[in-house]
């Protein structure tokens, strides 16, 4: 059977996805192509990234583009964010210094204020003067002997559950309280999926491998490429590889040569019962890679906690950068990643480095010793095109006519990759412009009845808790 649609896309993680539903928006004809019985699987994400405050290391500028960019994925998918702030420390053996950081939150400030300004509607992280608060070592002593707030409302009360549980004795100071929230990727992809579901304009393709892709630009057809699924043949004017790190293999069938790294990471659940208060998530700086890296303690609901570790026997691993070669545009990883990207993950393996991750925040949170493990990894990898492995900001790229590579490293591209890409297929005469939005609202026309419902089914099939797929404060 063949089936004619404008816009083909492969892969249906949150590029694509949003890809889709944008081009829903616009009326365009889209059929979104995904193996798995569900989009958005990975590699997971849990924060917002808003002005890149995990990244000591990024330029400003990527700090800037992180910002409007999670901004704008934050009003997309109000549903996914987790409305609580980021404690941010550096410990007294790292080379960073506070007044680097501080220096950089006040450059964010000021662009948080001009995006205000261009669009009142993007005073979403609260106003910029309480961007983020400083407190020294008496602001902390002073908080440590306040009782506890069951659900804080001011940055005191957060840093005030916050410190009564670090020594910060090895941080340096003063430390930071930021308006960097967390993002919730179970709900992003339930909300997402239910939109693409109820859409007239996009053919959403779960449990669909494709196994084939044929260019026939050349014979000038009313249609410029033919993906081949099991069953069907799909005639499309406009491909879209959203392949994450695997987008080298659609380049490698296209004969399209191009560089790019993937990486392969994993963060942990563990379950721990500190205080009867929430608390805010947790950064320690340190430098990647090192028995120092950064560790990150991520709050979710029902006494759950991910945990990122930036060291080899944690959250990265040997060998877990690989690049592509000359002659193929896909790396590809030693056979035990690639067995935990089929999760085939041994229990000893999660049981090791669950262990090490909370031993590794137990140094500066001395009762997290007492966590255990609380579910399966949280794993994936993604691509980084070219040989940077410290560029944090990717976008896409249109290597040849008819045809874009998405290439996001953080999942708040995505929007800026969906608009980018409708700008070229207009550029390329795919549809006629003017383009205008049309009323249809997919997204917010989703109840948070129905996206709690299918986020908790989301966790529960792949094996996690149901409380990942709740907000920590509800809404």
């Amino acid at each position: 059977m063949t089936i004619n649609h404008d816009i083909g896309i492969i892969g249906g993680g949150v590029s694509g996805v949003v890809i889709a539903l944008k081009l829903s928006e616009y009326g365009i004809d889209t059929i979104l192509f995904e193996k798995e019985e569900s989009v958005v699987n990975g590699p997971p994400f849990c924060h917002l990234h808003a002005g890149g405050n995990l990244y000591p290391d990024i330029s400003d500028e990527q700090c800037r583009i992180l910002l409007k960019q999670s901004i704008e994925m934050a009003r997309l998918f109000p549903q996914s964010i987790d409305e609580r702030p980021t404690f941010i420390s550096i410990p007294k053996t790292e080379k960073y210094a506070v007044s680097q950081i501080e220096n950089r939150l006040d450059m964010l400030v000021d662009y948080y204020k001009t995006l205000i300004a261009e669009d009142p509607e993007n005073e979403i992280l609260g106003a910029p003067e309480h961007y983020y608060k400083l407190y020294n070592k008496a602001d902390l002593q002073i908080l440590a002997e306040q009782p506890t707030t069951a659900v804080p409302n001011t940055a005191d009360e957060w840093m005030c559950n916050a410190i009564k549980l670090i020594d910060y004795n090895l941080l340096k100071t003063p430390v930071i309280l930021v308006q960097e929230y967390g993002w919730n990727f179970f709900r992003l992809g339930a909300q997402a999926q239910l939109a693409l579901n109820s859409s007239k304009e996009c053919n959403l393709k779960t449990n669909t491998f494709v196994t084939d892709i044929k260019d026939v630009r050349p014979k000038k057809l009313d249609h410029n490429w033919e993906i081949h699924t099991k069953d069907n043949i799909y005639k499309v004017k406009y491909l879209v590889n959203s392949s994450g790190f695997k987008t080298g293999e659609i380049d490698n069938s296209l004969h399209l040569k191009s560089e790019r790294l993937i990486e392969f990471k994993a963060a942990y659940v563990s379950k721990w019962q500190p205080i009867s208060g929430l608390i805010p998530e947790l950064i320690f700086h340190g430098e990647r890679g090192t028995p120092h890296g950064m560790a990150q303690l991520t709050p979710y609901r029902d006494d759950y906690y991910q945990i990122h570790g930036m060291t080899n026997d944690i959250t990265l691993f040997n060998d877990g950068i690989v690049q592509s070669k000359t002659n193929d545009a896909q790396p590809e990883f030693r056979s035990e990643i690639e067995q935990k990207l089929s999760r085939a993950w041994t229990q000893k393996d999660i049981e090791t480095r669950t262990n090490n991750a909370i031993a590794f925040v137990g140094k500066f949170v001395p009762s997290f010793k007492s966590a255990t493990v609380g579910g399966p990894p949280l794993y994936g990898a993604q691509q980084i095109f070219g040989d940077d492995p410290n560029l944090r900001v990717g976008e896409v790229r249109f290597p040849s006519k008819f045809y874009a590579r998405s290439e996001i490293i953080k999942a708040s591209s995505a929007l800026t990759v969906a608009n980018q890409i409708i700008e070229k297929i207009v550029e390329e005469g795919i549809v006629e412009k003017p383009l205008k939005e049309l009323p249809t609202a997919l997204l917010k026309s989703i109840s948070k009845t129905d996206i709690d419902a299918l986020a908790g089914k989301f966790a529960v099939d792949r094996g996690y808790p149901e409380a990942l797929s709740k907000l920590v404060i509800d809404k």
